[in-house]
C-alpha cells in the first residue's frame, strides 16, 4: 500500500481490511485488533481479555455508517465524547465514512469548555459513551441535535446495540463489500476539528485534514519501519483518543496492521503491560516522569554488587547512547549489566519492547538519557495539534536525547529570523474553525509560525530551545492558556495580579500579587470555589502571596501591560519551584 496515494483515512482503513483478507483470507475472523482491558467485546478466556478481529470492527463500522448517512450530510460536526475503548475507533471512521466531521472532546473539560465548543462547532450528532459523559453536555446541546449512546442509556436514547448489528447486511469478505466506503472523500477534505486552548482562553478548533493526518503517518512509517520490519506491532495505548497526538496515532496503527491494546487506566498502567506485553507505546512526558521517579527510588534502596551494577549500567549505557566508544573491560562489564539489570527491567515492561515515543510536550533530557541508559530506548518528537500534530522524532539508530530528531520527510521546517520554528506541508491545519484571523495570523506564505524557537543541528535534527508562545504544555502534553486563569484569579478583589506557572510540571502554581498576608484564607476560599469550575489541568493547586506589583519601571510588563513572563520567572523561579 502506497500511503501517498491513499485518499483519505476511511479508504486506509478499508484497504488495509482488504489487505488483511488477501493475506489471510480464512483467519480474518480470527485475526485480532483490538483489545479492550475493562470494556466489553468478545471475551478470550486465555488472555482475559475482550478482543475485536479485523472483521469485527470492520462490520461495526459499515453498519454505523449505514446509519448515520440518514441522519448527517457531508460536513455535519459530530462531537464524540468517550473513554479510550474500541468504540472510539468505530465511531470516528464511521463519521467520517458518512460524509462527517469529528469533533472529539476530552472527558475532563470543564462546564465552560463543553459550552463553548459545542456552540461553536453546532454538532448536528453527539455520540457519547455512556450517561456520566451525556450529563456533562446535556444541558447544552439543542433540541434537534441527534444523540447516540456507545452503552444504553435509557428507551429515549438511541445506542449502539439498537442499531441493527448487521442483522440486514450480508457481510461478505468480497469485492462488493471491500469498496463500499465514501470514495467521495479527498486528501484536502475535512476530517475533524480538534480544539486547543488559545491565549485569548477561548479553545481554538484546530481543522485538521485527511491528507494532513496521512502525511503524518507516512512520516512515522518511515520510522517505525525500520523497528517493525518483521512483526507487526503491538500498542498499549492510554493517551487520550480526544488528544491530536493519539487520535493520528490510532491511524499510524492501522497503517502497519498493529494489535493494540487499551489499557485500563494510568494507575494499571505496568500490570497492563504485563498482560498485552507491547513493543511500542507512545506517551506524554508526565508518564516518563513518574517511570523515571519509580525506578530511581527502587534504584536508590540497592547496596554492594546491585548497586555497583545499576551505577555501571547508567553510566555506560550513557556513553553508548552518546556514541562513545567503550574499553574492553567496560565492553565485559556492559555484557553483565545488559543480561543482569536491563533484561530484568524490559521484563517488568512485558519484555518485548522495542520502543517508548515521548510526545505532546518537552522531555527532559536527564530523563531521556537514563531510561535509554536502562534499556528503554525512548524517542522523543516534536509536533502541535496545528501540524496534525508530529513534525519530526528521533530515530531509533541515530537517538540524540538533546533534540526533537529531523523533521519528517512530508513536512518542511526552517527557522525565521528572530528564531521562531515554521513548518511547511500537507500536515498543517486547514485553518481554526470560525476563526479567521487568527488563522491568518500564525500561517502567512503556506508556513505556520509555531510560537516555539529553535535550531537545526549539523546533523539536521531539530532543537527546541525557547517558548515564544505564551501556553503552558504540562507533563499530560495539555495546552493551558496561562492567562484565561490569571484573568479568572484576578477577578477576586483580594488579588491585584497573577502568574501562572507549570510548564513541563504535573500541575500549576501561582503567584499572587496581594497587598497583605491577612488575605491568604479569603485567596484560598477563593481559589477553592474557581478551581470548581476549572478542568482538572487548569487547577491551581499552589500558590505564594507576594506584595511587589509587576509594573513597566521593574521590567515585568511590557509596555502594553502584558506580563514578561521571561522576567518574572528570572525573579521568582525558586520560589515557583519551592512550591513542587
Amino acid at each position: 500500500m502506497k500511503i501517498e496515494e491513499i485518499n483519505s483515512l476511511v479508504e486506509l482503513f478499508f484497504k488495509k481490511y482488504e489487505e488483511q483478507c488477501s493475506a489471510n483470507f480464512k483467519k480474518i475472523n480470527e485475526k485480532i485488533f483490538l483489545v479492550s482491558l475493562k470494556n466489553k467485546g468478545l471475551y478470550d478466556k486465555n488472555s482475559g481479555t475482550f478482543s475485536y478481529s479485523w472483521e469485527n470492527i470492520y462490520k461495526k463500522i459499515v453498519t454505523l455508517s449505514n446509519h448515520l448517512k440518514k441522519i448527517i450530510i457531508k460536513g455535519d460536526r459530530c462531537i464524540l465524547l468517550s473513554e479510550n475503548r474500541p468504540e472510539w475507533l468505530v465511531s470516528d471512521i464511521a463519521i467520517m465514512n458518512a460524509g462527517g466531521v469529528t469533533v472529539p472532546l476530552f472527558t475532563t473539560y470543564s462546564e465552560s469548555d463543553y459550552k463553548y465548543i459545542i456552540s461553536d462547532c453546532d454538532p448536528k450528532l453527539c455520540i457519547v459513551s455512556n450517561m456520566d459523559q451525556f450529563n456533562k453536555i446535556k444541558n447544552f446541546i439543542k433540541e434537534n441535535t441527534i444523540i447516540i449512546s456507545i452503552d444504553k442509556l435509557n428507551e429515549k436514547i438511541e445506542c449502539f446495540e439498537n442499531i441493527s448489528l448487521g442483522k440486514n447486511l450480508e457481510f461478505k469478505t468480497s469485492k462488493e463489500n471491500l469498496t463500499t466506503y465514501n470514495k467521495n472523500l479527498k486528501r484536502n477534505d475535512l476530517a475533524c476539528i480538534i480544539y486547543t486552548s488559545g491565549t485569548t482562553g477561548y479553545p481554538k478548533g484546530v481543522m485538521l485534514s485527511h491528507g494532513g493526518i496521512l502525511s503524518n503517518c507516512q512520516g512515522a512509517e518511515e520510522i517505525l519501519r525500520l523497528l517493525f520490519e518483521k512483526n507487526p506491532p503491538v500498542f498499549l495505548t492510554w493517551l487520550p483518543l480526544s488528544h491530536s497526538y493519539e487520535h493520528t496515532v490510532q491511524y499510524v496503527q492501522i497503517l502497519l496492521g498493529a494489535k493494540v491494546f487499551y489499557a485500563e487506566s494510568l494507575e494499571k498502567l505496568l500490570p497492563n503491560m504485563v498482560i498485552a506485553k507491547p513493543t511500542i507505546m507512545t506517551a506524554v512526558p508526565r508518564f516518563y516522569q513518574n517511570l523515571f521517579s519509580k525506578i530511581s527510588l527502587n534504584f536508590s534502596k540497592q547496596k554492594g554488587v546491585k548497586k555497583f551494577l545499576i551505577t555501571n549500567t547508567i553510566l555506560l549505557g550513557t556513553k553508548i547512547l552518546n556514541k562513545k566508544p567503550l574499553t574492553y573491560r567496560q565492553k565485559f562489564l556492559n555484557f553483565f549489566c545488559e543480561l543482569l539489570v536491563r533484561r530484568k527491567i524490559r521484563d517488568q515492561f512485558g519484555g518485548k519492547l522495542k520502543a517508548f515515543v515521548s510526545g505532546g510536550g518537552a522531555l527532559d533530557q536527564k530523563i531521556g538519557e537514563f531510561l535509554n541508559s536502562i534499556g528503554l530506548p525512548t524517542l522523543q518528537g516534536y509536533g502541535l495539534t496545528e501540524t496534525s500534530p508530529v513534525v519530526s522524532c528521533n530515530l531509533p539508530d541515530k537517538i540524540r536525547i538533546e533534540t526533537v530528531g529531523p523533521p519528517f520527510k512530508t513536512n518542511k521546517v526552517k527557522i525565521a529570523e528572530d528564531g521562531e520554528i515554521l513548518v511547511k506541508g500537507e500536515n498543517v491545519m486547514l485553518g481554526y474553525w470560525n476563526m479567521k484571523k487568527e488563522t491568518d495570523d500564525i500561517i502567512k506564505n503556506g508556513w505556520l509560525h509555531t510560537g516555539d524557537i529553535g535550531e537545526i543541528t549539523k546533523e539536521g535534527n531539530l532543537k527546541i530551545t525557547d517558548r515564544k508562545k505564551e501556553i503552558i504544555v504540562n507533563l499530560g502534553g495539555d495546552n493551558i492558556s496561562p492567562s484565561k486563569i490569571e484573568n479568572l484569579l484576578c477577578l477576586s478583589e483580594k488579588i491585584k495580579q497573577s502568574f501562572v506557572y507549570g510548564d513541563k510540571k504535573n500541575y500549576l502554581v501561582a503567584l499572587i500579587v496581594s497587598e497583605t498576608e491577612e488575605n491568604r484564607k479569603e485567596i484560598e476560599f477563593y481559589l477553592e470555589n474557581l478551581n470548581k469550575s476549572l478542568s482538572l489541568v487548569e487547577k491551581v493547586k499552589k500558590f505564594k502571596l507576594i506584595k511587589d506589583e509587576f509594573t513597566i519601571e521593574n521590567g515585568m510588563l511590557t509596555p502594553t501591560l502584558k506580563l514578561k513572563r521571561k522576567k518574572i520567572l528570572e525573579k521568582y523561579k525558586q520560589d515557583l519551584e519551592k512550591l513542587y
